[in-house]
C-alpha cells in the first residue's frame, strides 16, 4: 500500500504475486491476501485471467466518488458534537498541514488531511457512519495523491474555514465551506484527466 501511494507503481500497472513475494521476501499466500486487501479498498482492481492492476479513476467515478464524499461529509459537518477538545485537535491538525506543505511531505499531508476529515466524522459519534465515510477515504486516496501538487496549497485555507464556521456555531457555512472544499478538489482532479466518453456523451 506504501509502494502504491509514493508512486512506486504507475496508474494501469500490473501487479503479479511472483514479482510481490520475491520483492518483499514473502510467500505468495500473503500477497494474495493482500492484493484481495487492496482491491476492497478501492486501490487496484483484479481481473480474471487477466491478474492485479492499480486502479486508474476515469472522469466518471472521480465525480462518483466526490459526489459521495460531499454528501458524506456535509452530513457529517451537520450533526457533529463540536467541542472545545475537537476544536482544539482540529486547529492543531490545520498547523501540522501548513507544516507538511512547507516540508513537501506529501504522505504526512495526505495522512493529516484523512486525519482533519476523520476529526469531524468521529464527533458524529456514529460509528456506522465512521465506517462507510473511511471506506470512502480510502478509495479516495489514489486521487488525493494525484491532487497533490494541483490543490494541496488550498487545504489549510479550507480547513481554517471549515474549523473557523464550526468554531463559531455557524453550521450552515460549516456545510457551505465544506461542500466548496470537497468539490474544489474533485474539480481540479477533473481538469486534469482526459475527459472520458461517457461525459462528453459519446457511446
Amino acid at each position: 500500500k506504501q509502494q502504491l501511494l509514493s508512486g512506486s507503481f504507475p496508474e494501469g500497472s500490473k501487479l503479479t504475486e511472483e514479482y510481490l513475494s520475491g520483492a518483499l521476501g514473502i510467500s505468495k499466500s500473503p500477497v494474495r491476501e493482500a492484493l484481495m486487501r487492496l482491491e476492497s479498498e478501492g486501490l487496484i482492481s483484479i481481473e480474471a485471467r487477466r491478474g492485479a492492476y492499480v486502479r486508474k479513476f476515469s472522469a466518471k467515478e472521480v465525480c462518483d466518488l466526490y459526489d459521495v464524499r460531499a454528501l458524506l461529509e456535509v452530513h457529517a459537518v451537520r450533526i457533529a458534537r463540536i467541542t472545545p477538545e475537537l476544536m482544539e485537535q482540529m486547529a492543531a491538525s490545520i498547523e501540522r498541514t501548513r507544516n507538511n506543505l512547507e516540508a513537501g511531505d506529501k504522505a504526512r499531508h495526505i495522512e493529516e488531511d484523512i486525519h482533519f476529515h476523520g476529526l469531524i466524522a468521529g464527533s458524529t459519534g456514529n460509528a456506522e457512519f465512521q465506517r462507510i465515510l473511511d471506506n470512502i477515504q480510502q478509495k479516495s486516496l489514489l486521487c488525493r495523491m494525484a491532487t497533490f501538487y494541483l490543490s494541496a496549497t488550498t487545504a489549510p485555507a479550507s480547513h481554517q474555514k471549515i474549523y473557523e464556521a464550526m468554531r463559531d456555531g455557524d453550521r450552515e457555512r460549516a456545510q457551505r465551506e465544506m461542500h466548496e472544499h470537497i468539490l474544489f478538489v474533485r474539480d481540479t482532479l477533473l481538469r486534469s484527466l482526459e475527459p472520458d466518453a461517457e461525459l462528453r456523451g459519446e457511446t
